[in-house]
């Protein structure tokens, strides 16, 4: 039962952290874009772009996506608890941003107190306050107790003569006192924490290509759990994944000094970021694909096409793999394992190479803009291994494939429903309701979340849940994290998919 509650806590903590670093990547994609068309040679290379106005637009689009990145502790603690509470999410949105600025003020007055002597913290000035500086970390506590005290106290009643302050209105109240106590605890504690945080850090880069390897390594083989996104987190905004005047976490630093210093200075943090996916993911699985369609039967060749050439487009284009890798992972285990070990590979490499391309994706458009476009990142190294993985990938994939005589499992879906249809909505309203039934009925489901690929559905009871039934809703795998939580994959159709099931549900 603890490992349940342990999974299902960290399944929601990652969910959580997905929305804002998606975020994060999508104005990375702006800022790279915007960065590359300022730089000196390319305006000289192109007039055009020295223009009065337009260089007034991509300056302020520069400007607008970078400011972002340094609202990553409110936005994780937002997100956090809306992610995480069970339900009225709004309203737990609402007190995680109430809680955070709570915690920033309460730090401030413990550190003005005089109590003790506070000047080797890390001092900011954040959200107009100048208080103590903990970077992500504090807007992850602030989101995970304020998710915490929301689904505890956002139903509790009080008596008629107070009973306007119950509910939902207690639990900004709740939140205040509490994120009060911790704010005034945190400059004390801080210290002997951030030291084990920044020790860890330093750990690991002291383990040079052999911590990129176990990252790399670590991040595909957690994607079946989900928790990869917990790990990405974890460096991306914390000094785990290395510090830089100040700033911490990889794809803080990469982000902000992009355009301040020499591109070589932002090498050490590239490491952990979308370059070491690259030939993975542009080059590996795109291979691996191929020979799953070469080795799949007569009869399952065009089902496995269509299936293939959607999981290519999407791992080449954005860096999304799980349409992909969950056709295989389940069948076929030991090639999942492989996969792993190349994409941990696949990181090395590119350190090895000493590769500067930043950002999330990890796919043809962060190449492009991160790589390509940015003069310095040594982005040809990411042409010359690509071809390499293609052949192990697709020699691996084929061999195994032939040897042990396995074909991925391909959904026959149920077609007539469609003819009968009559619209686009009347069929979306359909495929959500068997995917309802799937998960065993109405009264069977809690809650429905997703993230990128993922339906994350919280059950009753998982003898309930037909995987069959789920199959022929065009699942491209499933996933039990506990006894009470289900992932069904679906690609990037997802957000659409969870959107109906949310609205059937209702009726």
């Amino acid at each position: 039962m603890k490992k349940n509650r342990a999974m299902d806590f960290f399944s929601a903590l990652g969910r959580s952290l997905l929305m804002p670093i998606a975020a994060l990547a999508a104005c990375g994609i702006v800022l790279g874009l915007t960065s590359a068309l300022m730089k000196a040679q390319v305006q000289s290379a192109v007039p055009f772009l020295q223009q009065g106005l337009i260089y007034f637009i991509i300056s302020t689009l520069n400007k607008i996506s970078g400011v972002v990145f340094t609202l990553i502790p409110v936005l994780f603690s937002i997100s956090i608890s809306f992610g995480m509470a069970r339900e009225e999410k709004e309203i737990a949105a609402f007190a995680g941003f109430i809680g955070y600025y709570t915690f920033l003020v309460a730090s401030a007055c413990m550190i003005n107190s005089g109590f003790m002597n506070f000047s080797a913290l890390k001092i900011s000035t954040i959200l107009g306050v100048e208080t103590l500086d903990m970077g992500a970390v504090a807007g992850i506590v602030a989101g995970i107790m304020t998710a915490s005290l929301h689904n505890r106290y956002h139903k509790v009643t009080f008596p008629v003569a107070i009973s306007f302050y119950g509910g939902k209105r207690f639990v900004a109240i709740v939140v205040i006192m509490a994120m009060a106590v911790v704010g005034l605890a945190a400059p004390i504690l801080w210290s002997p924490v951030s030291m084990v945080i920044d020790g860890l850090g330093g750990l690991i880069s002291a383990t040079g290509l052999v911590g990129v390897f176990g990252y790399g390594f670590l991040e595909r083989l957690l994607i079946p759990t989900g928790l990869h996104h917990v790990l990405n987190g974890i460096f991306r905004t914390t000094s785990i994944g290395g510090t830089y005047e100040g700033v911490e976490g990889c794809l803080n630093i990469f982000l902000q000094f992009v355009d301040k210093v020499d591109i070589s200075e932002l090498r050490p943090f590239t490491v952990f970021l979308g370059q070491g996916k690259m030939p993975m993911m542009m080059f590996g699985l795109p291979a691996a694909a191929l020979a799953i369609y070469r080795t799949s039967p007569p009869e399952k060749k065009n089902k496995v096409k269509a299936l293939m050439i959607a999981g290519v487009a999407a791992s080449i284009v954005s860096g999304i793999t799980e349409p992909l890798e969950f056709s295989f992972m389940f069948i076929a285990p030991p090639l999942f394992l492989f996969h792993a070990l190349m994409g941990g590979l696949s990181f090395m490499l590119m350190s090895a190479f000493k590769v500067v391309i930043g950002n999330t994706g990890g796919g043809l458009i962060d190449f492009l803009i991160w790589g390509v476009f940015q003069p310095g990142s040594r982005w040809y190294w990411v042409i010359i291994t690509g071809p390499i993985f293609s052949v192990i990938y697709y020699f691996v994939f084929k061999s195994y494939l032939t040897r042990k005589q396995l074909s991925i499992d391909v959904s026959d879906e149920e077609q007539e429903a469609d003819v009968s249809e009559s619209t686009m909505e009347e069929k979306q309203k359909a495929l959500a309701s068997k995917i309802i039934e799937g998960l065993g009925g109405y009264g069977n489901i809690k809650t429905v979340n997703n993230c990128l690929t993922r339906l994350r559905v919280d059950i009753k009871d998982m003898a309930m849940v037909s995987d069959e039934l789920l199959k022929k809703t065009g699942s491209m795998g499933i996933v039990r994290t506990s006894d009470t939580h289900i992932q069904v994959i679906y690609g990037p159709k997802v957000e659409g998919i969870a959107s109906n099931v949310r609205e059937v549900l209702k009726y």
